[in-house]
């Protein structure tokens, strides 16, 4: 349902939903929304919303659509951390209707992250960046290391983050 009204342009208050299992701490995401928030300023935002640019830049990818869905949520995601900026009493009942599950606190991410996971996508983004040109993999490669994780269901836990 959440996926639907994102996909629709239907999701008022305008949130950005991160897929959860792949946040160890809440310092990455602060880090994200504060590019976001840079960009924003800017006017060089590279997606369409201050809400995507969050999920974006949390990602590390320069690919808009493998960002959104590697960090993102998925119908799989059953774990997710809600993030709106400057969020009034009002939106933040709102967002807390459409999320179906249960709130926990931030100090549970690391617990709950899925470390395997995060380590994996860690590996292949070390190989991409790789200092020497010729060692690194081509997309192709990159793709197929990944995909098994974008389709991978979270094993642990069912609750979700607003």
């Amino acid at each position: 349902e959440l996926l639907d009204l994102m996909q629709t342009g239907n999701l008022v208050p305008e949130v950005a939903f991160l897929n959860a299992s792949l946040i160890p701490d809440a310092f990455p995401v602060l880090a994200a929304a504060y590019k976001a928030l840079l960009s924003k300023g800017r006017e060089t935002l590279t997606t369409r919303t201050l809400h995507s640019e969050l999920v974006y830049n949390y990602s590390g990818s320069k690919h808009i659509t493998e960002s959104l869905k590697r960090c993102g949520i998925s119908d799989s995601c059953t774990y997710i951390l809600a993030a709106c900026f400057d969020a009034s009493a009002n939106e933040i009942k709102a967002i807390q209707d459409i999320v179906k599950g249960n709130e926990i606190n931030l100090e549970e991410l690391a617990g709950r992250a899925n470390q395997c996971q995060i380590l994996k996508i860690a590996a292949v983004a070390a190989l991409c960046v790789q200092y020497e040109a010729d060692f690194r993999p081509n997309m192709t490669i990159v793709v197929k290391a990944l995909q098994p994780l974008l389709n991978a269901n979270k094993p642990a836990g069912t609750d979700a983050q607003a």
